[in-house]
C-alpha cells in the first residue's frame, strides 16, 4: 500500500508577520510550531495566537484553537462538502477557508500579501439572492471564497462599500456581519438589535447594528469588532479569541454543549484568571467584567456561553475583554431555558441572581466586595437610564427595567 502524501504545511501570519507552521498527521489533528521570528520577537509563554498556546519552541496541538474558527452543524458540513474534505479534516477546511477568519490571523500555504483579494458588489437583487440561499449555502461560500467565521446561525459575511454591500473576495477580510432572524424565535433580531443599542450606550460594546428586511427574511447587520477601516479605507484585522479558545475547550464535547459551563464549558472565574494574568490593568478588566455579568443579568441572556465572550489581543501578551456581541435576551422565549450558561456565584438560574451573587462571584477574581458592587451598581443605574433615553421594545423594557429594580433594591447582605 502506498502512504498518502502529508499536506504542505500552512503558514500562520499574525498583521504581516509570519508567526507560526500548521502541519497535520491526519484529520482531526492540527500541530503548532512558532517560528523563529516569533521566537526572536517576543519572550517565551506569551500568549501571541492564544492564551491557550503560548510561545514556546515546542510543537503544540492546537486543534480545538483553530476548529474554533470554523462554523457547526449543517454550516460545517456545507463547507466541507465544498471543499471535498471531512467535517474533521480541521487542517484542510482552513486551507480552503483561512485566509478570512476571526481576529488577525491569515492562515494560508503563500505570503498573504500575493493575493490581496478583492470585492464584488452585490445589487439589491444578487444580495436578496444570497440572503434567501443561505439555509442550503452557508455563509454565501462561493468557489473563490476563502472565509470562516464561527457558529450555528445563517450568516453571511459582507464588506461596506459606500452605501452598499460587497461580497469579500479570495480572503478580502470582511467588516460586518448578516444574520437571518431564527424562524423559532420571532422578533430576535429586533431584541438583539436593542440590547446591542443599550450595550453601546452604556460602554460594553463599539458594534455598529442595523436591522434590514431582504428576502423578505428580518435580518440584522453588525460590525465586526475584530476589524477596523483605516483613514484610507483599508480594513485592518484585529486579534481576538473566544472564552473556549482562550481556554482550551472543545465547544463540541458533549454533544456538542462544550460551550456551557454546565457541560464544561469556561466559567466567569476562569475568564477572570486569564484577565489577572494578561491584561494590561487587570483591576480595570475585572471591573469591567462585573459590567458585563451585571448586563447579562440584567437582559436575561442565557446564551452568554464560552463562544459569546471573547478577549482582544492589542499587542502580544496583553489582553483585555472584547466589546459585546450576541446579546439576545432568550429570557423573551419561554421555550428556551432560565439557564445561566456561565454561573454566578454558583447560582445555575439567571432569575435567582442577586447583586450580592455578583458581588460574589467577583470577590471570587480577588475584587474588593466594594469594588464590585459599585461596578456593579453603576452598570445598573447606567442602564436603567440607557433604557429611559434610548427607549427599547415594550417586552423587553419591562423585563430590563424589573431585573435592574431587583438588583437595585438589594441591600448588601
Amino acid at each position: 500500500m502506498v502512504a498518502m502524501a502529508r499536506p504542505e504545511p500552512l503558514g500562520v501570519w499574525l498583521h504581516g508577520f509570519r508567526v507560526a507552521e500548521l502541519t497535520t498527521s491526519g484529520p482531526g489533528d492540527v500541530t503548532l510550531r512558532y517560528s523563529k521570528e516569533a521566537l526572536r520577537q517576543w519572550p517565551r509563554n506569551t500568549p501571541v495566537l492564544s492564551c491557550s498556546l503560548p510561545l514556546t519552541d515546542r510543537r503544540q496541538k492546537a486543534g480545538v484553537y483553530f476548529k474554533g474558527m470554523l462554523p457547526e452543524g449543517q454550516h460545517l458540513q456545507a463547507l466541507a462538502a465544498q471543499a471535498k474534505v471531512s467535517t474533521i479534516d480541521i487542517f484542510g477546511l482552513l486551507a480552503r477557508y483561512g485566509r478570512d477568519v476571526a481576529g488577525a490571523t491569515v492562515i494560508s500555504p503563500t505570503e498573504p500579501e500575493d493575493r490581496p483579494g478583492r470585492l464584488e458588489p452585490y445589487d439589491q437583487v444578487s444580495l436578496a439572492e444570497e440572503v434567501a440561499n443561505l439555509e442550503d449555502h452557508p455563509l454565501g461560500v462561493h468557489h473563490d471564497s476563502e472565509l470562516s467565521i464561527a457558529g450555528l446561525q445563517n450568516k453571511l459575511l459582507l464588506i461596506a462599500d459606500g452605501d452598499g454591500w460587497g461580497r469579500p473576495v479570495a480572503g478580502r477580510p470582511s467588516t460586518h456581519i448578516l444574520k437571518i432572524e431564527d424562524r423559532r424565535y420571532p422578533g430576535l433580531v429586533t431584541m438583539e438589535a436593542a440590547c446591542l443599542r443599550l450595550a453601546r450606550t452604556v460602554g460594553l460594546t463599539s458594534v455598529d447594528v442595523t436591522l434590514a428586511t431582504i428576502a423578505e427574511l428580518p435580518c440584522i447587520i453588525v460590525s465586526r469588532f475584530d476589524r477596523r477601516v483605516e483613514a484610507d479605507g483599508t480594513v485592518a484585522r484585529v486579534h481576538q479569541e473566544d472564552a473556549c479558545q482562550a481556554l482550551g475547550r472543545d465547544p463540541d464535547a458533549n454533544r456538542g454543549k462544550g460551550k456551557y459551563e454546565a457541560a464544561g464549558g469556561p466559567a466567569l472565574v476562569e475568564v477572570a484568571a486569564l484577565l489577572d494574568r494578561w491584561a494590561a490593568e487587570p483591576l480595570s478588566e475585572l471591573e469591567r467584567l462585573v459590567a458585563v455579568v451585571t448586563f447579562t443579568v440584567a437582559i436575561g441572556n442565557g446564551d452568554a456561553h464560552g463562544k459569546n465572550l471573547s478577549l482582544l489581543h492589542d499587542t502580544p501578551g496583553s489582553v483585555c475583554l472584547a466589546p459585546l456581541y450576541d446579546t439576545v435576551p432568550t429570557v423573551l422565549w419561554p421555550k428556551l431555558p432560565d439557564r445561566a450558561a456561565m454561573y454566578i456565584n454558583h447560582k445555575t438560574k439567571l432569575s435567582a441572581v442577586t447583586l450580592d451573587d455578583i458581588v460574589a462571584e467577583a470577590v471570587r477574581w480577588r475584587l474588593a466586595p466594594q469594588t464590585a458592587r459599585r461596578a456593579a451598581t453603576a452598570t445598573a443605574e447606567h442602564l436603567l437610564a440607557a433604557l429611559d433615553a434610548e427607549g427599547a421594545p415594550e417586552a423587553l423594557s419591562v423585563v430590563i427595567r424589573t431585573r435592574l429594580q431587583a438588583l437595585l433594591s438589594t441591600k448588601p447582605g
